[in-house]
């Protein structure tokens, strides 16, 4: 036994599929194991054992080479690596890539910035479980009751009756109909961000991810990505939770 380790995390290690998605499809009977029904926890040893999805057999690597890459996601893509609406999908713009690559976490279509990419599963778990809370900073234009747009922001403390830990909030700049926060959160819950807004008569004009735990978007353009530094990959591994 100790060659061997639960499906959902080699599929997570190797890159090929989320520990989540894993256990999705395992459910739906499409993860086969040595021609058998995968099971939740079933341990594999990439040596000998057969693994196949929906038919088609993976096939791993013994010494995997872990990629990260940082993307600025501009407005119009979704979070997906393959989309069944037809819509502009951020695998289009890492499509050049060698090796298949996921995003760690997502941004809303209508939002732009940072978003980090890898192969690297264990990385992927630690930057993306509930309990690790990294911090994300944005900016956040918006406009409709600016006074005390900042305060009112960082009191909320839940959404339709969930608890979400308070962000940090601070205006910097006021002009016209339109105000520039810089918020922070530690969650990352679906759409979180504008729905506080929403929750204080905000209205967002425009949101963008310029930090995400150790990393900085700097002046990366729109639409293009970039390989971490090795200081970068260093540092994003030294934060990580256990």
């Amino acid at each position: 036994m100790e060659n061997k380790a639960r499906i959902q995390k080699v599929l997570s290690d190797q890159g090929i599929l989320s520990r989540r998605r894993t256990e999705e499809l395992i459910k739906e009977g499409r993860i086969t194991v040595n021609g058998r029904p995968a099971q939740p926890g079933h341990p594999i040893d990439i040596r000998r054992d057969i693994v196949a999805i929906d038919g088609e057999r993976v096939w791993f690597q013994k010494k995997k080479k872990n990629y990260y890459v940082m993307l600025h996601k501009p407005r119009g893509y979704v979070t997906t690596m393959s989309d069944e609406k037809g819509r502009r999908s951020v695998a289009d713009l890492v499509a050049d890539f060698p090796v298949r690559l996921y995003p760690v976490g997502r941004l809303d279509k209508d939002s732009e910035g940072l978003l980090l990419f890898t192969n690297d599963g264990a990385l992927m778990q630690a930057m993306t479980h509930p309990r690790h809370q990294v911090d994300k900073t944005y900016e956040v234009t918006v406009s409709g009751t600016l006074d005390g747009a900042a305060e009112r922001l960082s009191a909320v403390d839940e959404l339709d009756g969930e608890p979400i830990v308070p962000a940090q909030v601070t205006q910097v700049w006021r002009r016209g109909g339109q105000a520039l926060l810089l918020v922070t959160i530690h969650q990352g819950k679906n759409r979180q961000i504008r729905r506080m807004c929403a929750k204080v008569d905000l209205q967002v004009m425009r949101l963008r991810r310029i930090a995400e735990d150790t990393l900085t978007l700097g002046s990366l353009p729109p639409g293009q990505w970039r390989y971490l530094t090795e200081a970068e990959v260093s540092a994003l591994k030294g934060s990580e939770r256990e």
